[in-house]
């Protein structure tokens, strides 16, 4: 298989080694090239287009997102960005995945011997913004006219069985999973949801501190309210709480109601939050009063706990392979026969919006 060819764009030379090393260790991922600023990688990119690029986005001469944006409208490329874990990092990670960048991934600041030989997350990144491939282009960036990779998250299952949908009064909780691309997937969905729709909690794939980013984020483009999820906070209509990074979510009993529990506790499925996670606590507690939604991801995180929201009687959907950046989750829970529908955005923030006072 011929590999992900990655160039390193970061105004540390540290950094640049230190990711080299790290990538350089997969089989599947060859690094090109290395460049310490937007424009000396312009030039090296005019030589040889890497398939992904891992990028900081603070650097000197031309910041990250500035040659994010002319990179997009030029020729869409999958980009991880590396950022550091503080306000200002995550700030500007959400405005480059706004901008077109795919997956993120947290740049150690210390113990960079710790960080050679641990699970950075790194090389999944990659291999998860390669699979985006020309997808990512239905999300912000000019069509190019390529067409998708014949990744094995690019082939298309068995469409589901498309069953009778329930009736409105049915569904008092929606929860969504997500991983890559689902920050402009769940963008698209949420902004499009009216202030009395049923009450939502989302579990997207992202370290601490960006979950309260990016729903800040959301919220100020939103009619509903989005916040990051505390632990016991209520489920009400017109509320989307967003799993905080680094911690597990689930739905828990509140009275006749639903609110979140929030806690510290062991990556499932490698992930912290985990979709699964938030889906089997709904298939237990909430049944068949619930909505389940599983979008654009690598991996398969959420199909097993869809598969169980269903079975316990609740509403499932996928986001369909047209519309994912990455067919990868919305497909393993179709195959598992977790999924009663698959369909495009537009169409699922209709199904929601049937829910609730409207």
């Amino acid at each position: 298989m011929t590999p992900i060819r990655v160039m390193v764009v970061d105004d540390s030379a540290v950094m640049r080694q230190v990711l080299s090393e790290v990538l350089a260790r997969e089989s599947d991922i060859e690094v090109i090239a290395t460049a310490s600023d937007p424009l000396f990688a312009r030039e090296k990119m005019a030589r040889d287009w890497p398939d992904v690029l891992v990028l900081d986005i603070e650097m000197p001469r031309m910041d990250g997102i500035t040659f994010l944006r002319g990179l997009m409208a030029e020729r869409p490329t999958p980009v991880v960005i590396c950022s550091s874990l503080t306000d200002r990092g995550a700030e500007v990670t959400m405005q480059a995945l706004a901008a077109g960048a795919v997956e993120v991934v947290l740049k150690p600041t210390v113990g960079l011997r710790q960080f050679l030989t641990q699970d950075s997350g790194i090389p999944d990144a990659v291999r998860a913004a390669a699979r985006a491939g020309a997808r990512m282009t239905r999300f912000g960036a000019k069509r190019t006219g390529t067409t998708a990779a014949s990744s094995a998250d690019a082939v298309a299952p068995p469409r589901p069985v498309a069953v009778p949908l329930p009736a409105v009064q049915q569904v008092q909780v929606v929860v969504i999973g997500a991983s890559t691309g689902g920050t402009q997937a769940l963008e698209a969905v949420l902004t499009a949801l009216k202030p009395g729709c049923a009450g939502i909690v989302v579990v997207q794939h992202m370290p601490e501190r960006f979950t309260a980013a990016f729903a800040s984020r959301l919220d100020g483009l939103s009619r509903i309210d989005v916040r990051e999820a505390r632990n016991g906070d209520a489920v009400r209509p017109g509320l989307a709480l967003i799993a905080p990074g680094g911690r597990q979510t689930q739905l828990v009993r509140n009275g006749g109601g639903y609110a979140v529990g929030v806690a510290e506790s062991p990556p499932v499925n490698r992930h912290c939050p985990s979709v699964d996670v938030l889906f089997e606590s709904t298939a237990r507690v909430a049944g068949r009063h619930a909505l389940g939604v599983i979008m654009t991801g690598m991996g398969g995180d959420g199909a097993r706990g869809l598969l169980q929201m269903r079975e316990a009687g609740a509403v499932t959907l996928a986001q369909d392979e047209a519309s994912c950046v990455v067919y990868g989750m919305p497909r393993e829970a179709v195959k598992l026969g977790a999924v009663q529908q698959s369909l495009p955005l537009a169409a699922i923030a209709r199904e929601l919006g049937r829910h609730g006072a409207g």
